[in-house]
């Protein structure tokens, strides 16, 4: 069985979706600390042709608290109309809005169950099949740390391949999860271009940017262009 596990990001970029998709099963990391200036709750849009950095408001947000601690305002309306007047010219918006505008009306406060079903909604729209659970609900032990936690995950669950971001490189040790029966990729991204507005091709944007421009079916080919190291 095949696990991924990343905390939960606010509409994320293509990487985030890849990881979802080649995993038989994704594990939300929802009871680690928030990390502020993180993708946890912003990410970018496209915005008379350049990247433009939007947020989901939060109430106490803190390092020092678990993401699954922390609540969100609830009030996202700006959110809306800031991504209707970005993308309503966009050829897909008339699909893709209603199923953002279903993600940021949802009536959970609770940050993590909020992305997570942010998660789950676009991964359906996506056909991503992937089995979706939060590390809260698996019986742990909750003192290890680091990659000692993520290899006690793996375990737990019966997995023989861990598959982690490219950025994850140095945090993980390859032999030692061989050491335990585990096999660990890194998922790296190609490079992926696309038809926006009339403007130059806007790289590393939120996955809305994408699902406003392409058909389902291009964007299989998107999660789909990576290589394993």
């Amino acid at each position: 069985m095949t696990l991924a596990i990343m905390q939960p990001y606010f509409f994320p970029y293509i990487g985030y979706w890849q990881l979802l998709q080649v995993s038989d099963t994704f594990v939300i990391f929802d009871d680690v600390n928030f990390i502020k200036r993180g993708y946890i709750n912003r990410n970018s849009i496209l915005i008379g042709g350049k990247s433009t950095r939007f947020n989901l408001e939060l109430i106490g947000s803190s390092q020092n608290k678990l993401i699954n601690e922390i609540q969100i305002k609830g009030n996202n309306s700006k959110l809306l109309k800031t991504i209707l007047r970005a993308y309503k010219k966009a050829p897909y918006f008339d699909v893709v809005y209603p199923i953002l505008t279903e993600i940021v009306e949802y009536k959970e406060n609770n940050l993590a169950k909020f992305l997570g079903n942010s998660i789950t909604l676009i991964s359906d729209y996506l056909k991503i099949s992937s089995n979706i659970i939060y590390s809260s609900k698996i019986k742990k032990n909750n003192k290890l740390r680091a990659q000692n936690k993520i290899l006690d995950i793996c375990k737990r669950l019966s997995a023989d391949k861990y598959i982690n971001a490219i950025g994850g490189q140095e945090l993980y040790d390859r032999d030692k999860f061989l050491d335990t029966g585990i096999q660990l990729n890194f998922i790296k991204t190609n490079i992926i271009e696309y038809k926006q507005f009339y403007n130059d091709f806007v790289p590393y944007l939120s996955i809305v940017d994408i699902m406003m421009f392409n058909k389902i079916k291009d964007i299989h080919k998107m999660l789909n262009s990576y290589s394993l190291v």
